[in-house]
């Protein structure tokens, strides 16, 4: 069985000057080939020795998409160090209570975390060492008990001694058992816990989902989304370095267009509102020419694909969705244009894909079948053959970092409660139906899957996004249907009617109409009862998952 660091030195080996990362900066494209990749993650391997880490501390990156994110991750997992991934845009209280969790001895940072780090460390009684880029520090300075170090200077200082026999990359091999990464859960239904995954846990994922899809050493993997995530750092990351090709780093969120145009991404790894942003603006544009739409009903889009291609660098051919459910609607109109379109499944502690369509036999609204080296299965079927997908095999972690409690609640025997609510057909396909935690079980007993009502109310383009909710009235046993939702102002502003703008009662009054018009495509029993219109979007995850903890009806 492999190892991250295999893989690293396998690409060092075989690939040598190949580019393995791009990335803009200051109006110009810079890269990294596979021998710098190795290169510089020995010399990170080798500061964290001088800072006096050992095989088995934990050592948290917190960092925005940058090549340093790389190098600092296979410098410090390559030696058997505890990596854990921390997103750079949390907030104070949620970076300190991560560090503070697991037990944190050095932290490897941007220069902009420097002035909460600085606030926090007082509280972070194991955090030693913060290490950190962006020139903020010019000397290594010291803040109550831990010390502050420049990133290029101790790098530096440490380069003679990588390059060495017996240096501590060559000293310290981990083996597929041990502990490769700490994953926080993103915290959509409360505190974060951390998800223990070994180098195992992460080369076997990749061993099953490389069999349901083709990488080349030709292809280019456009890098939108977050390292810090687990579906970004094992497909957009590990994968590329797995089948030794290239990653270009996108800018950022605003410029994903443009960075597509010049560095012609083959693939592409998207959360579905990405995916959906594009296909929207695509066909937004295909709408003003009655000859593209007709090209489309005749389902000759492939010929309009080839233009539409260029728009996005000339060579896509596999866009990739995960994180949440994809609209069937956006999968089909890529298909239709010639470009391929799959849907994946996984959770953190999963490491994490767990189930992924065959990239040629893809069914939509299917999100795919199990890796072939782990298996699914639906718990306790109800009569719809809808129960609780459950996941066993060398992917599910080995448990949460200092929790046993929550390990064993999560854990049925060998089998890993996902919570999520799912069916599976004869050919082990699997359609997500919605949340345990979410589902609502109405006074007759009936159970309402708040997805499914929010995907009936999302028909109006009135509304920009809902969220379901069951709510009781006193005395009553069983719950009652609520809807929050949030009004599409964009949307308001360009329907306005005799150049007047909508009162917001006017904007209440039209929420609640269109509500009630869109579901009565659903049962009766489904309708919500009670109606809420919010002016604010919902406050969400990283991975814009809605915090659905954080509200109630």
């Amino acid at each position: 069985m492999a190892t991250i660091r295999t893989y690293l030195q396998d690409a060092n080996e075989k690939a040598g000057n190949r580019p393995f990362v791009r990335w803009k900066s200051h109006g110009q494209w810079h890269s990294w080939s596979f021998v710098e990749l190795y290169k510089r993650s020995r010399i990170v391997s080798e500061a964290a020795n001088k800072l006096g880490v050992k095989p088995g501390f934990r050592a948290a990156v917190i960092m925005e998409n940058r090549p340093e994110w790389l190098i600092t991750y296979l410098g410090l997992a390559s030696v058997g160090v505890e990596v854990v991934p921390i997103d750079a845009r949390l907030q104070e209280k949620e970076v300190s209570y991560i560090l503070r969790d697991s037990e944190t001895y050095v932290v490897f940072a941007s220069g902009k975390l420097w002035p909460l780090l600085n606030t926090i460390a007082d509280d972070l009684p194991e955090l030693q060492h913060v290490v950190l880029l962006d020139n903020v520090v010019s000397e290594d300075a010291k803040v109550g008990h831990v010390f502050a170090h420049d990133f290029v200077k101790l790098m530096d200082s440490v380069q003679e001694a990588a390059a060495l026999p017996g240096s501590f990359f060559d000293s310290n091999v981990p083996s597929e058992s041990d502990i490769a990464s700490i994953i926080y859960t993103s915290g959509t239904t409360g505190y974060p816990k951390g998800a223990m995954l070994t180098h195992g846990n992460f080369t076997t994922q990749l061993e099953g989902a490389l069999q349901y899809f083709h990488v080349y050493e030709h292809d280019n993997f456009l890098l939108v989304l977050p390292l810090h995530h687990g579906f970004a750092f094992s497909a957009n990351f590990l994968v590329p370095l797995c089948r030794r090709c290239e990653i270009s780093m996108v800018e950022n969120l605003r410029t994903v267009a443009e960075n597509m145009r010049e560095v012609s991404p083959t693939i592409l790894l998207a959360v579905p509102l990405l995916a959906e942003k594009m296909y929207n603006g695509i066909y937004a544009k295909l709408k003003k020419s009655k000859a593209a739409m007709l090209l489309m009903k005749l389902g000759l889009g492939k010929v309009i694909g080839k233009k539409v291609k260029e728009g996005l660098g000339g060579k896509l051919r596999l866009i990739i969705c995960g994180g949440a459910a994809t609209d069937v609607a956006v999968m089909k109109g890529f298909t239709k244009l010639g470009i391929g379109i799959m849907e994946g499944y996984g959770l953190t502690e999963t490491s994490p894909i767990c189930a992924l369509t065959p990239e040629h036999d893809i069914r939509f609204g299917s999100v795919g079948k199990a890796l072939p080296n782990c298996e699914a299965r639906i718990a306790e079927p109800n009569e719809e053959g809808i129960g609780e997908i459950q996941i066993k095999g060398p992917i599910v972690m080995q448990g949460y970092f200092k929790n046993d409690a929550a390990t064993a609640a999560c854990m049925d025997g060998d089998w890993f409660m996902t919570g999520d609510l799912g069916k599976m057909d004869k050919d082990g396909y699997i359609t997500i139906t919605g949340r345990k935690k979410c589902m609502i079980v109405n006074r007759e007993g009936k159970n309402i899957y708040p997805e499914e009502v929010e995907g009936t109310i999302a028909a109006s383009p009135w509304i920009l996004e809902s969220l379901v909710l069951g709510y009781s009235e006193e005395g009553e046993k069983g719950e009652r249907v609520g809807a929050i939702v949030v009004p599409n102002l964009d949307y308001f502003a360009e329907h306005k009617e005799n150049n007047q703008s909508y009162t917001e009662e006017e904007i209440t009054n039209k929420c609640r109409e269109e509500v009630l018009n869109a579901v009565k495509a659903i049962s009766t029993y489904k309708h919500p009862r009670r109606i809420i219109i919010r002016m604010e979007p919902f406050e969400k995850t990283t991975t814009l998952k809605i915090k659905r903890f954080l509200y109630k009806i």
